[in-house]
């Protein structure tokens, strides 16, 4: 299974997340989606679990979640934007949800990918368009195989 991740839109998606998300099997949005249309053209792609972020309106916060909880390959997710943690670590977001096995969350614009404990990874897939301290736009690509750990990696857009 291949999941396409992407955060911090503000209602911009950019063609080139298109081309990147072209062979995905699901893709995760984790929060500050922005236009509400924009959740339509990703579930055009492949399946889309997205969460509300911070400045998300009125309509997303009433058709989203702030955390989402998903299984995939038979590894427990946590989905959230991480407003709620003021700047979100990784170690914070692990000690808020010890039994997750993957965490993907965002706020933040700038991309992350680290392993904690050896075996729970977490990404940041930073902002596919408002990039923060002169770092490129990004998103991330996460490939699962049952009984294997995750295999993960960010992708710089333009």
């Amino acid at each position: 299974m291949r999941l396409g991740i992407l955060s911090d839109t503000h209602g911009t998606l950019p063609a080139e997340v298109f081309d990147v998300f072209a062979q995905v099997d699901g893709i995760l949005h984790a929060g500050d989606v922005g236009d509400p249309d924009l959740l339509m053209e990703l579930e055009a792609l492949a399946p889309l679990t997205a969460v509300y972020g911070n400045t998300d309106g009125p309509e997303l916060r009433h058709r989203l979640a702030g955390v989402a909880h998903v299984e995939f390959e038979g590894l427990r997710f946590v989905l959230t934007h991480g407003d709620q943690f003021g700047t979100p670590t990784p170690a914070a977001l692990h000690e808020a949800f010890p039994d997750a096995e993957v965490l993907v969350f965002g706020h933040t614009h700038r991309p992350v990918l680290e392993l904690l404990d050896r075996t729970v990874t977490v990404m940041n897939p930073g902002s596919a368009a408002f990039p923060r301290g002169g770092i490129a736009p990004s998103v991330g690509i996460m490939e699962l195989e049952a009984g294997l750990p995750p295999r993960a990696r960010l992708i710089p857009l333009g």
